[in-house]
């Protein structure tokens, strides 16, 4: 039986996805791309932005249309706020809600046990969807996707975290996900010694809202004394955290993360730099709190890699505030934006705001922004050129069209968070997954880089 995936929206939503395909791969199942017939697809859904949705949409109408005999789960964000808009797309689409996402973890087990008493694959769905029904939720439930056992990618993911107590203006993901929900120190730290003992050299902290951690058995235990704990802990892996809120970076969190093992690669969600709209929008900082954050962050770690989120034409937003924010942005230097045109999310305060910006003027300041974006991008490389960096080796690249790299070359990641070529070492698959010390060389045409010796 072939099982195919397809993941919309965050990180969190990706490290849930590839542990599902571990589920299924390592009970039997072939594991499909896409672009192949399959027997099952999970849709693993986000409610973001309307173009998420209408992508959602979109690909679950042209699987049930593809294949009319396969069965069709949407799980995930979108599916959880919006379950009447899926279940009319095809006679062959089911939605597993978010409180039951957990189940889909099960499956594999269920549809085997089906299929051994003649039963077909429509048939072991139905009674799976009837079980999952019965169960009674449990908010560490969401805690049982881990990637222990997903060994076919150089990194790993450790959800920590889940939900958000925050309830801005402009983001459903709260209603999808509930309230904040963190996992128990304890097994935050087992975890991560049991992904360094079977090998991974880079662990992921993720969740919605990390900087919301904060430990079941001990209140003041929070994402500090956490990565204090794992820092402590772990003898050769490195630590990336994933995206931090600007009012919870305060000195206590820069002290931790000012340890060598924690990566200089940084994400934190701005969304405007002007303190009217951040007011309006129901954030929890001024502008002046992004600065010190970024200053805290800069001074403990050396040119560190900062990204930003950036929503532009928040309903409000004029001429001033935009301006506000690009004076920001150019005054912190980002290394990176992630750029979002606003888009109305129903069930948010900003909904039925009557101050909508034009969507020709929102275009245009997303460009704007863009091309902001590609400029800052392209000086941080430029200040990364001859520096020594730790590549952590993800695939060994056959048939290169630059010439400058020869006729293969390594690919990886960079502690932060560069994509980097990397010449001087053979194809071996013992490779993957190992740190690199290498040299950057060029970053006129991607960045690359010389090795120098492994970690």
């Amino acid at each position: 039986m072939k099982a195919a995936f397809y993941t919309l929206g965050c990180k969190l939503n990706q490290s849930e996805s590839e542990t599902l395909a571990s589920s299924f791969d390592s009970r039997g199942f072939s594991i499909s791309k896409v672009t192949e017939n399959a027997d099952l697809y999970i849709i693993n859904s986000c409610t973001v932005t309307t173009k998420a949705e209408q992508k959602a949409r979109r690909m679950i109408r042209k699987f049930s249309r593809e294949n009319p005999k396969s069965v069709i789960l949407v799980t995930g964000c979108y599916a959880q706020v919006e379950p009447s808009e899926l279940d009319d797309l095809g006679s062959n689409v089911f939605v597993v809600s978010m409180d039951r996402k957990h189940t889909l973890l099960n499956l594999p087990d269920v549809l085997a046990e089906a299929q051994s008493h003649g039963l077909s694959l429509l048939e072991g769905i139905s009674d799976f969807l009837e079980d999952s029904r019965s169960q009674l939720p449990d908010p560490q439930d969401r805690f049982l996707f881990h990637t222990s056992n997903v060994s076919d990618h150089a990194r790993a993911f450790l959800k920590i975290q889940d939900g958000c107590d925050n309830s801005c203006g402009y983001c459903r993901v709260t209603i999808a996900r509930g309230e904040s929900v963190s996992l128990e120190s304890s097994e935050v730290v087992r975890r991560a010694l049991v992904l360094e003992e079977i090998g991974f050299r880079e662990i992921v902290l993720t969740g919605v809202n990390i900087t919301d951690y904060r430990s079941l058995e001990k209140p003041d235990f929070r994402l500090p004394e956490l990565v204090d704990a794992l820092t402590s802990g772990l003898k050769r892996a490195r630590i990336r955290l994933s995206s931090l809120e600007p009012d919870m970076i305060d000195k206590r969190l820069a002290e931790s993360v000012k340890h060598p093992s924690v990566v200089p690669h940084f994400h934190i969600p701005v969304q405007s730099g002007s303190d009217e709209i951040l007011k309006r929008i129901k954030r929890h900082y001024s502008a002046e709190r992004v600065r010190r954050a970024v200053s805290l962050l800069g001074s403990v770690k050396k040119n560190p890699f900062i990204a930003a989120d950036i929503i532009a034409g928040l309903p409000g937003e004029t001429d001033e505030d935009f301006a506000d924010t690009c004076t920001l942005i150019k005054e912190l230097n980002f290394s990176q934006l992630h750029i979002f045109p606003y888009s109305p999310r129903p069930g948010t305060a900003l909904y039925d705001a009557k101050e909508r910006v034009p969507e020709r003027i929102t275009g245009e300041r997303t460009r704007q922004l863009r091309e902001l974006a590609d400029n800052l991008y392209r000086i941080y490389l430029e200040s990364c050129n001859g520096r020594e960096v730790e590549v952590i080796l993800e695939q060994y690249i056959v048939g290169s069209p630059r010439a400058s790299l020869g006729a293969a070359y390594w690919s990886g990641i960079s502690e932060n968070y560069i994509r980097v070529s990397v010449t001087g070492l053979k194809n071996d698959s013992s490779f993957k997954g190992r740190l690199a010390k290498c040299r950057i060389t060029s970053v006129e045409n991607g960045v690359e880089s010389e090795f120098i010796q492994f970690r």
